[in-house]
């Protein structure tokens, strides 16, 4: 897939003020300073799409972006972020939930966890949540380009295994780095694919 344009549409913190116009929408979420706004703007190549930072906890709206007038790239507050007060803590998680259990255009969740590091407690609570849930997922491993790629390999690899310890099988799995484009065409392929399908379906 190419991305030939990339259009903000609005922020919203419930369902009710999502953008009117109705297009499937792939999400995206992790951890705070997992690299999701850096992540979302190596994918439509615009470094100023999504706003990056060096403070975590920096997103705290759901921002939609309209891709090539097919489809929404949803980007979604972090979750975990430890420095937040309590109040703060459950009104993000309010905004997270409300769009996850009632947005009915939401087709794919891409979850993306830190490739360096084992999974957290916390990410594996949310991704156990999502299957209690019955909510489509897939997992992106972030910053790849950080360790070498035979230590990229075994972490990710372990990282799968501890997946398959509560999944009978694996959700799809990317590695991506937003340095160097790793994983992007991959990423892009897959949502074209999922795409190809509901067109299918809807025939």
């Amino acid at each position: 897939m190419k991305i030939t344009e990339a259009l903000f549409s609005g922020s919203s913190t419930r369902i009710s003020e999502k953008p009117k116009q109705k297009f499937p929408e792939f999400a995206f979420i992790g951890r705070s300073n997992v690299g999701k706004s850096s992540l979302i703007n190596m994918l439509c190549r615009n470094k100023k799409l999504a706003m990056t930072s060096s403070k975590p906890g920096k997103t705290r709206l759901v921002n939609h972006f309209l891709i090539n007038r097919e489809w929404y790239l949803v980007d979604l507050p972090g979750y975990g972020y430890a420095k937040m007060s309590a109040t703060g803590k459950q009104k993000l998680e309010q905004v997270i939930r409300n769009y996850l259990n009632f947005s009915d255009e939401m087709v794919m969740l891409f979850v993306l966890i830190d490739s360096r590091h084992d999974i957290g407690k916390v990410d594996m609570d949310f991704l156990t949540e999502l299957g209690l849930g019955q909510i489509p997922f897939a997992i992106i491993f972030t910053k790849g380009d950080k360790n070498g790629p035979n230590a990229l390999a075994a972490q990710v690899e372990k990282n799968k295994k501890q997946i398959l310890e509560l999944w009978e099988e694996l959700p799809p799995t990317f590695v991506s780095s937003s340095e160097t484009g790793l994983g992007r065409d991959e990423i892009l392929d897959y949502i074209e694919s999922v795409l190809e399908s509901l067109k299918k379906n809807e025939k």
